[in-house]
């Protein structure tokens, strides 16, 4: 399997950039559209937005395979709510089915579960049917749809979605 390394420098940075603009390209045109695409990728995934969010809390990591970044994972803890939220999992088309993101969510299960959170949740387009699948197989439930207004016209139509961790009393 591959490395998972915390993005914490200015390389690991431009490599998450980039391996964001090859994902997004790859698989969210045919569901939003190349302009929603760019805005995102601007807005959310551009250098000055990772570095303002990891100043802000969240936690990035790279999935390294022989030497390729494959994939990558965002992480935003929410310890008044004892929840961890999957902000980011992505992979590169070239990775899926390779157990790559098996190992993404088992790494973010066991680092929720060490520092004591309930629940894992995260946001899902709700057209993206394969990966909505693939949360499903894995343990997560949906809990409600929200449609929020990121700006310039577009919205994000999502389902939330949770997976509730066992505790030590469990």
């Amino acid at each position: 399997m591959g490395e998972i390394v915390k993005v914490i420098d200015q390389g690991e940075i431009s490599r998450t950039v980039e391996l964001a603009s090859k994902i997004w390209n790859d698989h969210y045109v045919p569901i939003i559209g190349q302009q929603q695409v760019d805005y995102m990728l601007e807005k959310f995934q551009s250098e000055p937005a990772i570095k303002e969010q990891i100043n802000s809390g969240y936690e990035y990591f790279l999935l390294r395979d022989h030497g390729k970044e494959l994939g990558y994972l965002g992480l935003i803890p929410d310890h008044p709510k004892g929840k961890l939220m999957i902000s980011k999992i992505y992979l590169d088309k070239s990775a899926r089915g390779g157990g790559y993101g098996g190992q993404l969510l088992s790494f973010t299960q066991n680092l929720a579960t060490h520092r004591q959170f309930s629940a894992i949740w995260l946001t899902v387009n709700r057209h993206n049917k394969n990966t909505i699948a693939w949360y499903e197989k894995k343990g997560f439930v949906k809990t409600q749809e929200i449609k929020q207004d990121i700006g310039n016209g577009y919205f994000m139509d999502d389902y939330v979605m949770e997976m509730s961790l066992p505790s030590d009393t469990d």
